[in-house]
């Protein structure tokens, strides 16, 4: 027994759930053909596996053909979804982890050129900013044909055996019916609160007539749309009492905002650098006005803010979903007392970006996460332990080091600088992504309790790693910045490094010229415009920072909205000269015509900063080939499906040679990882 408030049990009318952390409804786009096959199942029961009281599935399962995914959603308006949840269901319930799963109609939130290209449908023509669809006012016979949708949604979902349904109103065709700034119709369904709310009820009733009273029917909404003219807190408040005394839902699971926008869906699900919990209290004040099942979840990343959440009484379930991401074990570490091992949300929000470029959800640094059916969270103990040597202690230095150390072999780490993190020890001295940090961190941690050695300022040579007499030795020595652009006047420029360390002051006028579209250089660009300098940010591409996605954007895009800083897309940096007491600049563009016609662009300026990507430093790894057994050779073939390497080349000694990360090619923190996991877990 336990006086952990987060591990009390729960009852939901006749649903019992055991603990009181969920997953909230959230879709990592892993379906295949729109169905939560094979890897949708084993990521939902890893996590029920380890003691997860709720998982809803599905943020966002489409109910209508008219409401086309945007991203890899489940297609709840098939028949053939029923099989498939009903698996899904049954494999977490053997372990007593409760299932539901979120429908909806995205309305005006998709596009009109996807799945069968139909109009998009809303209870107005208004465009929603983030998808720009048109879309069509709903008529008579669409609101008829909705409601058949929801329901037979719902039916589904009962036949598959799901303990229950949440309907999604925030953003969605729901609520765009719900608020002034989205509706437009007249009578019925128009008008006064009453009328933009009856279709809801509408709805309600008719999953009720499908589904009966004991399957649990809950409603994810926005309690505020924090804009104006939009549906206010004392909306919200009305709107939540009246689900209650309609007595045909079971749970509110409450949040705030609007995501109609890409900086108001960053306010609603916050990345690292913003507050925690920033909707809590809010939700709070509605379980306590309300007096009705309360669920909630936005970036509550740590267990502690969790904690303080159900015992306060601000939730009666709290959601932790990018945590178990994360951590997909972190329940069971917490049931056995050992919290301080839970690996860390460190609020990067790869995972939300991703499936908003059309990818699958990851985790930036659980590259198991989302590959449950070919990568292990638990790694297996090796048969026999070897001697495994890695130089580098960054993000895939640590990480490789992590998994031989659970394999049970012996590891040495040689590292070069004074302290573990390479470029994510550079990325956290930004005050707003220090919480990049944990990624380091954590591994530091895992590495201490498995016996990992790591030797620090050691500038590894051929023979020291020889006279380890390693097994295996990894390079993960990463990468330093591109120092041969531009072409003319390089040595005239600083790096984005430069400025990101503090090892180069800012000027006073500044050109950053950014060819890779990375982090680096919004960093760079945000410390530079926060010290007043005058701030041109020119690309050649046609877009700012590429690489950065949507949500992790908006905060870099909100710190530089200032008067000092102006942005110049599709022009390139040409060549640097020192003119006097300043920096001459000399601009082209790749769209020039005819090809090749030079620009009489330039700037005056007394500091260029340049981002042009990452050159990595391998040379160790070269040194090493001809003493390799392998020369460094990996077989692909084998590392996607798992198996163990047993390249062997003609000359060289016993040991293996592998390279990953940045010192193969520039990618990212994600990709470091992942190399370092489907390498070594076979070890």
């Amino acid at each position: 027994m336990t006086n952990d408030p987060l591990l009390q049990p729960y009852r939901l009318k006749h649903l019992t759930l055991k603990n009181r952390l969920m997953m909230t409804s959230h879709e990592p786009a892993y379906p295949e053909d729109g169905m939560p096959k094979a890897l949708y199942r084993e990521y939902h029961a890893e996590r029920a596996r380890a003691g997860i009281g709720l998982t809803m599935t599905a943020g966002s399962a489409a109910v209508a053909r008219d409401s086309p995914p945007v991203f890899n959603n489940i297609l709840a308006y098939k028949d053939e979804v029923v099989p498939w949840m009903r698996e899904l269901t049954d494999a977490c319930h053997e372990h007593g982890t409760a299932v539901m799963i979120q429908l909806t109609h995205l309305g005006r939130r998709t596009r009109w050129d996807k799945g069968d290209w139909l109009p998009a449908v809303s209870a107005s023509h208004r465009r929603e900013a983030s998808h720009r669809a048109f879309p069509k006012r709903v008529e008579d016979w669409d609101i008829e044909r909705l409601i058949r949708d929801y329901a037979d949604a719902a039916e589904r979902m009962h036949a598959a055996g799901l303990d229950g349904i949440e309907l999604q109103a925030y953003g969605h065709l729901m609520d765009q019916f719900w608020s002034p700034l989205t509706n437009t119709l007249d009578t019925p369904y128009g008008g006064d609160l009453d009328n933009r709310l009856r279709f809801t009820f509408e709805v309600l009733s008719a999953i009720r007539k499908r589904v009966g009273e004991d399957f649990i029917v809950g409603v994810r909404y926005t309690g505020d749309e924090m804009l104006d003219g939009g549906l206010s807190a004392d909306d919200g408040f009305e709107i939540s009492r009246r689900l209650k005394d309609s007595g045909l839902i079971d749970f509110l699971n409450v949040v705030r905002g609007h995501i109609d926008t890409d900086p108001g869906l960053t306010d609603v699900i916050p990345v690292q650098g913003m507050p925690s919990a920033p909707h809590l209290d809010f939700a709070g004040e509605i379980r306590r006005r309300v007096d009705f099942p309360t669920f909630h979840g936005a970036k509550i990343q740590d267990v502690a803010t969790a904690r303080h959440a159900i015992a306060a009484g601000k939730a009666d379930m709290i959601g932790m979903t990018r945590a178990h991401m994360a951590d997909p074990h972190l329940v069971r570490k917490l049931m056995e007392g050992r919290e301080e091992e839970i690996r860390p949300c460190v609020g990067a929000n790869y995972c939300l970006d991703r499936i908003y470029q059309g990818g699958a959800a990851y985790c930036i640094h659980n590259a198991a996460t989302g590959r449950e059916t070919t990568m292990p969270h638990t790694i297996p103990k090796a048969e026999t332990a070897r001697r495994i040597v890695i130089i580098g202690a960054g993000p895939a230095g640590l990480e490789a080091a992590r998994v031989a150390g659970e394999r049970g072999h012996r590891v040495t780490v040689l590292e070069a600088a004074s302290d573990a993190g390479g470029q994510v020890r550079l990325t956290a001295q930004s005050e707003r992504r220090r919480e990049m940090m944990g990624i380091i961190d954590w591994r530091l941690a895992q590495c201490e309790k498995l016996g990992v050695e790591i030797r620090y300022n050691v500038w590894a040579e051929v023979e020291d790693v020889l006279a380890e007499q390693p097994d295996a030795v990894i390079v993960a020595t990463g990468g330093y910045p591109q120092e041969e652009l531009p072409e003319v006047g390089h040595a005239l420029t600083v790096n984005t490094w430069d400025v990101i360390s503090g090892h180069e002051a800012p000027g006073k006028r500044v050109l950053l010229f950014d060819e890779t579209g990375d982090n680096a250089a919004m960093q760079a660009a945000e410390m530079i415009a926060a010290s007043g300098a005058e701030l041109e940010i020119m690309t050649p591409d046609r877009t700012f920072a590429a690489d950065i996605m949507a949500m992790n954007l908006v905060p870099y895009m909100r710190a530089l909205q200032r008067p000092n800083v102006t942005f110049t897309p599709t022009y390139r940096l040409k060549s640097v000269e020192r003119d006097g007491g300043e920096l001459l600049a000399r601009i082209t563009s790749d769209y020039a015509l005819p090809v090749g016609q030079e620009l009489a662009q330039e700037r005056r300026i007394d500091q260029v900063v340049v981002n042009y990507g990452i050159t990595p430093l391998a040379d160790i790894y070269f040194e090493l080939k001809p003493h390799s057994c392998n020369g460094g050779a990996v077989d692909y073939d084998d590392l996607i499906v798992g198996r163990p390497q047993t390249v062997v080349r003609d000359g060289g000694d016993d040991f293996q040679l592998f390279r990953i990360g940045d010192a193969v090619a520039s990618r990212n923190t994600h990709a470091a990882i992942y190399d370092a996991l489907r390498l070594v877990k076979d070890l």
